[in-house]
C-alpha cells in the first residue's frame, strides 16, 4: 500500500468486502442445504439436526467465504481509493482460484463424498443385519459383529482417503511431495522397529475382527480380566466388569481369550443334596422345575434346549453333587441360572429334599460300647465323673 493511505477507507473497504463474502457464502450454503435436503428426502426433519447435511453446508460456507474474500478484496479496496503496492495481482489470484484452487476444492469434495458413501454403505449393512435379526433369520451377534467391523472399516477408509487427498492438495499448492513420501516411508520403517508392541497390538486386533473372535456386546475373559466388551479397537480391547470398572487390555498382550457368550451360553449348576436322598428322585424334581421354568414366556424365550442332567459329579464332605446345565441365549445364562436356583430351593423344600450345609457328625461305630455311668451305693451322683471314677467331695453325712 502507498504511504498516504487513509485507514478509514481501508476499514470501510474491508468491511464491504467481508459483507459481500458473507452474503455470497450464505447464499451458496442455502442452495447446498436445499439440494441436500431434497436429495435425502427428509424434508420434514430439521436440516441442522442432520450431520449429513449440516457438515457439508458448514464446509461450503467457509470455503466460499475465504475464496470470495480473496477475489473481491482488492477491487473493493480500489473503489475506495486504496491501492496495494505489493501483493498478488487480481489476474493472478483469479487464475489460481479457478485452476489450482478449484482442483483443491474438487479433491476435498470428492474425499468427503467418498468417506460419506463408505459410511453410508456400512450403515446400510448394519440395518440389513438388524432387520434379519428382528425377522429371526439372523441373530444379535451378527448385528454386533457388523457394528464392530463397520466402525473399524469406516475409520480405515477415512484415514486412507483423507491421507491421499491431503497429499494431492499439497501437490496442487506447489509443494514437492516426493521427499515427504520418502520421509514417510523411512519414518514408518523406523517407527515399526521402535514400536514393535504397537504393531503387534494392531495386528492382533485385525485378526480379532477378521476371525470373529470377539465383538462389542460379548462377555469375555482376557487373560485374568473379565467383563463386557465395550469397544474392539485396532490396538486395545475395552472391557467393563460387573462393578463398572473399565479395563483397557492391549491386544498383543492377550495370550488367552475366553468368549463366554458366543452364539449361545450354558447355565451350569452344581446341586448338592444329602447322602440320604435318592438321586433319581432328585433328578426328576430338577426336570420338573426346569420344565416349569421353560414353560413361562419370559424365560422360555431365553432357554434353547431342555435341561441336561450330567449326573452325580462328586461326593463332597456333606453332600452328593449333581451337575446340570441349561442352554440359553448369549448373555442370559446368569439370569436363567439365578431363577433356576430360586425355584430349586422352593421345590426341594416342598418335596422334603434336604440341601445340606457344612456340619460335623460324630459316630462311635459298632465296636465301641456306650458309656455307662453307674451310681454306686453310698456315693453321691456328683462324686461320679463321666469315666465312672469317684471324684469331687462327699456331701452325704
Amino acid at each position: 500500500m502507498d504511504g498516504a493511505m487513509d485507514w478509514q477507507d481501508v476499514a470501510i473497504g474491508l468491511g464491504v468486502s467481508i459483507g459481500i463474502a458473507l452474503a455470497v457464502a450464505q447464499l451458496l450454503a442455502w442452495a447446498t442445504r436445499y439440494a441436500l435436503t431434497a436429495a435425502s428426502g427428509n424434508g420434514g426433519a430439521s436440516p441442522e439436526a442432520q450431520p449429513a447435511i449440516r457438515r457439508p453446508v458448514l464446509v461450503i460456507r467457509a470455503v466460499f467465504f475465504v475464496a470470495t474474500l480473496a477475489v473481491i478484496v482488492r477491487p473493493v479496496m480500489a473503489m475506495f481509493g486504496v491501492e496495494f503496492a505489493h501483493g498478488v495481482s487480481l489476474e493472478g489470484l483469479t487464475a489460481w482460484v479457478f485452476q489450482e484452487g478449484l482442483r483443491i476444492l474438487i479433491i476435498a469434495v470428492l474425499a468427503y463424498v467418498t468417506v460419506r458413501l463408505a459410511g453410508g454403505a456400512v450403515a446400510q449393512f448394519e440395518d440389513v443385519a438388524r432387520q434379519r435379526a428382528a425377522d429371526g433369520a439372523g441373530s444379535q451377534e451378527a448385528v454386533a459383529r457388523f457394528r464392530t467391523i463397520g466402525r473399524l472399516a469406516t475409520q480405515a477408509v477415512a484415514v486412507l482417503i483423507w491421507g491421499g487427498a491431503i497429499m494431492m492438495m499439497l501437490r496442487e499448492l506447489g509443494m514437492d511431495i516426493t521427499p515427504l513420501l520418502a520421509g514417510a516411508g523411512i519414518g514408518g520403517l523406523a517407527i515399526g522397529f521402535g514400536a514393535q508392541h504397537l504393531v503387534r497390538d494392531i495386528i492382533s486386533g485385525i485378526f480379532f475382527i477378521l476371525e470373529d473372535q470377539v465383538h462389542v456386546g460379548d462377555v469375555v475373559k482376557a487373560n485374568d480380566t473379565a467383563g463386557l466388551v465395550e469397544a474392539v479397537n485396532l490396538r486395545t480391547l475395552v472391557l467393563r466388569d460387573l462393578s463398572g470398572t473399565v479395563h483397557v487390555v492391549p491386544n498383543g498382550s492377550i495370550s488367552m481369550l475366553s468368549n463366554l457368550t458366543k452364539e449361545y451360553s450354558y447355565a451350569v449348576l452344581d446341586v448338592g443334596v444329602a447322602y440320604k436322598e435318592d438321586t433319581d428322585r432328585v433328578s426328576a424334581v430338577l426336570r420338573d422345575v426346569a420344565y416349569g421354568l421353560q414353560a413361562e414366556p419370559e424365560f422360555g424365550a431365553l432357554i434353547l434346549d431342555p435341561l441336561e442332567i450330567l449326573g452325580v459329579d462328586q461326593f463332597a464332605d456333606s453332600a452328593v453333587v449333581i451337575k446340570v446345565r441349561l442352554k440359553t441365549q448369549p448373555l442370559q445364562q446368569w439370569k436363567v441360572g439365578r431363577e433356576f436356583r430360586r425355584r430349586i430351593k422352593k421345590a426341594f423344600d416342598a418335596e422334603g429334599i434336604e440341601i445340606p450345609f457344612p456340619h460335623l457328625s460324630l459316630y462311635f461305630g459298632q465296636a465301641s460300647d456306650p458309656v455307662v455311668v453307674r451310681q454306686q451305693e453310698g456315693t453321691p451322683r456328683a462324686a461320679v465323673d463321666h469315666s465312672g471314677r469317684r471324684g469331687g467331695h462327699n456331701t452325704t453325712p
